[in-house]
């Protein structure tokens, strides 16, 4: 029997493990060799444009990719996670997130003296939390390679049972790299909502931000807007740092659906212009399969996570006509602004959105801007969870119901990802064309 700290005798190292090992590695070096053929932009595209005016703030892939293809090489070949039993490895990451949220509160401290204006010397206030905190983070880079591994390897095993492995071997592997994200520029017309280019940035300001844009609309006549990401489909995808499990773990699956889809015309053409709702078919089902596969994963190693079995439903109270419904008020802002831009009408609708940004600020949500950008980004994600963004777009519900109509998420998989035009999609869940 394996006790919590032993080594497992059902984990013994075999050779097949080193195989795998080494295709992980071959994998990983054939990704920054697309990374570095892709990573720059043909002359004359939109993207140039914007660009030069973020020239100062560029995400470096390479650098990125690099140090997180060297680290995963590493951990594949020479990580010892695979001899713990399963119970050991749980407690492992456990603790790192115990302690990773010690170290943000520790950070939320320093913030909090520096912010302060009667702190005369905020740096020798701040000097004892600082030392902690560095020497926190100090042992949780130590400790991050490890705790990926896992992380990856229960992700893993769950899509091996669901049917996702070719010889036992998920493919592609599963590989995170928890790294602070950068921003996201988003660029879409001003007469149609949809994106046009995105571009990666260091993390901005919010003056930043705002001045960024101001440049990329007047240059380019086109609506943009710097949005902050919770995960990056580069290999290993970038995971931003947290320490909420359950969010770990359902990004990491939503990542590896992206990794999944690039195989198929489905994430090929991920980035075609002339068709963008290929992008929303993409993120949709990639945010669907992240919270289903992730579900999953927390019944098997972390049940404590899991919501509560849902309780008998209690009477549905009498509704407050006075209550601010924020999705409503999306739905109709995003079902209004598609009529205008229809019609032609691209100044109005821009009044429009500036009018209901206020109207939502005055509700208690300070939205920094809405635009055609905005729509174009949050309406491409179209799960349970949209509140509204999407407007009529059906690609969500018909999404619902395939996912619904395979049975099994292989299946699921399997059915929608040849699946690049809405059109298709209606036709592949039985949803009438609206």
């Amino acid at each position: 029997m394996t006790t919590t700290g032993q080594v497992s005798n059902r984990r013994r190292p075999i050779p097949w493990r080193r195989i795998r090992a080494l295709l992980r590695v071959m994998l990983l070096c054939a990704a920054l060799l697309i990374i570095l053929q892709t990573s720059t932009p043909p002359p004359g595209d939109l993207i140039v444009g914007a660009a030069a005016h973020a020239r100062d703030s560029l995400f470096n892939y390479v650098a990125w990719e690099v140090d997180a293809l060297a680290a995963k090489a590493f951990a594949s070949l020479f990580g010892v996670q695979d001899y713990l039993d399963e119970a050991h490895r749980a407690d492992l990451v456990r603790a790192y997130m115990a302690d990773l949220s010690a170290v943000l509160r520790l950070e939320a401290q320093i913030a909090a003296i520096y912010s302060d204006p009667a702190t005369a010397d905020p740096a020798a206030a701040s000097a004892d939390l600082r030392a902690e905190r560095d020497a926190r983070r100090a042992d949780l880079r130590n400790r991050q390679d490890m705790i990926e591994s896992i992380l990856e390897e229960q992700v893993s095993a769950v899509l091996v049972d669901e049917g996702l492995a070719v010889l036992g071997q998920v493919l592609p592997p599963v590989a995170i790299r928890f790294s602070p994200l950068p921003d996201v520029l988003i660029i879409s017309p001003r007469d149609a909502i949809r994106v046009d280019a995105s571009l990666s940035l260091d993390g901005l300001s919010v003056d930043r931000r705002d001045a960024l844009e101001a440049a990329v609309d007047a240059d380019l006549d086109v609506s943009s807007l710097v949005v902050d990401i919770g995960g990056m489909a580069l290999y290993p995808s970038m995971v931003g740092e947290t320490d909420a499990l359950a969010w770990a773990i359902e990004t990491t699956a939503h990542e590896w659906v992206h990794h999944y889809l690039f195989f198929f015309p489905l994430g090929w053409q991920y980035f075609d212009g002339g068709n963008p709702e290929t992008r929303i078919i993409n993120e949709t089902t990639a945010e669907v399969l992240g919270k289903e596969i992730g579900r999953l994963v927390l019944a098997r190693y972390y049940p404590d996570l899991l919501p509560p079995d849902a309780a008998p439903p209690a009477p549905t109270p009498t509704p407050d006509p006075t209550a601010f419904d924020f999705a409503a008020e999306m739905h109709k802002t995003r079902v209004t602004v598609d009529a205008l831009l229809a019609e032609g009408r691209v100044t109005e609708a821009e009044a429009y959105m500036a009018e209901r940004r206020a109207f939502f600020h005055a509700n208690g949500y300070p939205i920094r801007k809405i635009n055609q950008a905005y729509f174009a980004f949050y309406g491409g994600y179209q799960g349970e969870n949209n509140l509204g963004t999407a407007g009529e777009d059906p690609i969500g519900p018909a999404i619902a119901a395939l996912r619904a109509q395979s049975g099994s998420i292989a299946r699921f998989l399997v059915a929608i990802r040849g699946i690049t035009t809405r059109e298709a999609l209606l036709a592949a869940a039985n949803t009438p064309t609206p």
